[in-house]
């Protein structure tokens, strides 16, 4: 494998460095960090505040290798149960299959605090790489992956600045391409509804989206319904008939993911609505669970699979330049419109 070249100053960071910015000796430092109880509070505090404003993470395998990596890549996602990150984490796998790397898994439920902590572990083993979901992380988060002297990798959305190397789709291109073919149809009175909302970053940025293109064409979002939680069949029936009830004239429904989607859809059967003649319907991802519905729901295919494994050849090296890291790659959104969208004639 060619030697990774991280972008411009990005360097593995040294105890030296974390001895320059808080003013002590290394050997106090490296106290400070076994967690050994003959340093001052004051002293402690002031080392582990420079090593969290450096991004300077201890190694753990120190001594041990000579090589200081290990063959492991760290991926973090924000959740293991949600059915989005599965895919992704089969086309990571089958990248890495015959790299010599293997994949570990973190997840976060979506909480930046808890990114952090996985992110601190996973670094101090010295992965020979990162792959993250999403680019908004926290200062410390960001510090601790731009100081790793390995190739970082944000995944799933391309609408921002990476540390490294991106590759996904952009979510406000998703969302702004779904609200065209809903007006196209002839939908006017829209609704949306998003579960694991607002830490949702790409949810929210296809909102965006999605909210812009009816503004251009004059259209505002008449209704919303946002719910912290998770995705499911029953709160995608709870949200919909809620939103219902309160706007029973709206002519469209938005979800922000195909679970609650499909909730809403067998809501709207259930009840016997004419879909998608007097309400059309919309979700976000192309599930396969879709295929077992009485009607397809209209959806976005987000590309899980690709993005896994083109993330993954970008840390092992399989790339045709055999260069490591500084890639961006975006890959395009594929809206299907289903069942649940009316025909343009």
């Amino acid at each position: 494998m060619p030697p990774y070249l991280p972008p411009e100053s990005h360097r593995p960071l040294t105890l030296r460095d974390v001895s320059d910015a808080s003013g002590v000796s290394e050997m106090t430092v490296s106290r400070v960090l076994r967690n050994r109880a003959d340093v001052s509070p004051a002293t402690r505090d002031k080392v582990l505040a420079a090593a969290k404003a450096l991004g300077y993470v201890p190694n753990k395998i120190a001594g041990a290798l000579a090589s200081q990596r290990v063959n492991l890549v760290g991926v973090v996602i924000p959740s293991l149960a949600n059915m989005v990150f599965p895919e992704v984490l089969g086309g990571i796998s089958d990248a890495l299959e015959d790299s010599g790397l293997q994949p570990v898994f973190g997840a976060t439920d979506y909480k930046p605090e808890r990114e952090e902590n996985v992110i601190y572990e996973m670094l101090s083993w010295r992965p020979s790489g990162m792959i993250l979901a999403g680019l908004e992380h926290s200062e410390a988060a960001r510090a601790m992956l731009a100081a790793a002297g390995v190739p970082i990798v944000e995944i799933m959305d391309i609408d921002g600045t990476p540390i490294d190397s991106m590759v996904g789709i952009s979510h406000k291109r998703a969302g702004r391409e779904m609200a065209e073919a809903i007006l196209a149809a002839g939908y006017r009175r829209i609704g949306f509804m998003g579960s694991k909302m607002p830490d949702d970053h790409r949810a929210r940025k296809r909102l965006e989206g999605f909210t812009e293109a009816l503004t251009a064409a004059g259209v505002s979002l008449a209704a919303t319904e946002h719910y912290a939680g998770g995705s499911s069949l029953a709160k995608g029936r709870e949200m919909t008939a809620a939103i219902l009830q309160a706007n029973p004239d709206l002519d469209f429904l938005y979800y922000s993911n195909d679970m609650i989607g499909a909730g809403g859809l067998l809501y709207c059967l259930d009840q016997g609505l004419d879909v998608p003649g007097k309400i059309g319907l919309a979700g976000f991802n192309g599930l396969e669970l879709l295929d077992g519905l009485r009607l397809r729901l209209a959806t976005t295919d987000a590309c899980r699979r690709e993005i896994g494994q083109q993330a993954a050849e970008i840390v092992a090296g399989k790339n045709k330049d055999g260069t490591i890291g500084g890639r961006i790659i975006e890959l395009s959104p594929r809206m299907a419109p289903g069942d649940t969208i009316r025909q343009i004639r």
